[in-house]
């Protein structure tokens, strides 16, 4: 069995004047959630055998803030074909991870990780936290997927179970909608 985590880059600022999307940052209420989600994670125990990273500068700036929060580095493997991915894309650069990593996390941007994370696990009417993803996912949530597999070459559509999925706002809700930062 792999497990994969997806988290979806915190809240970028739109008030910063980048000539490039790539280059957005973070806004102050971003940095607050990458923490929360990163004490979420250490308090749950998680690890990872293998980060890839899209090269964003708002997904760096989560890396920052999720590793002051989770009390460790996160080595990431920026990559490129990572940066506003689509779910094919993302499944794609999933293949290509090593074996001996039995612990994947990706972090990247939406659609691409809520289409991902629907096709990667089966609707079930019973799966109250599918029904969530489906619905929304908000920057700086993650997703945690078991995948029956021992390749991650054998990741395919409907192959996974959704552990978990944790939003900020579960964890604060002011760090939810309709906040101010």
């Amino acid at each position: 069995v792999k497990t994969l985590t997806l988290l979806r880059h915190a809240k970028s600022s739109w008030d910063d004047p980048v000539e490039r999307d790539l280059d957005r940052p973070l806004n102050k209420k971003g940095h607050r959630a990458a923490v929360a989600i990163g004490r979420q994670l250490h308090a749950l125990g998680l690890h990872y055998d293998w980060v890839i990273a899209s090269p964003a500068v708002r997904v760096r700036e989560t890396i920052d803030s999720l590793e002051a929060g989770y009390a460790r580095p996160l080595e990431a493997h920026y990559d490129r074909r990572a940066y506003l991915a689509s779910a094919p894309a993302l499944l794609e650069l999933i293949h290509a991870t090593p074996d001996s990593a039995d612990t994947l996390l990706l972090i990247g941007h939406n659609p691409g990780l809520e289409e991902l994370v629907l096709l990667l696990v089966p609707d079930r009417d019973e799966d109250l936290e599918r029904d969530k993803v489906e619905e929304k996912y908000p920057t700086a949530a993650i997703a945690e997927i078991a995948l029956d597999i021992d390749s991650w070459v054998a990741a395919t559509p409907g192959c996974g179970r959704l552990l978990r999925f944790v939003r900020p706002r579960d964890l604060d809700p002011a760090l939810g909608p309709d906040r101010d930062h």
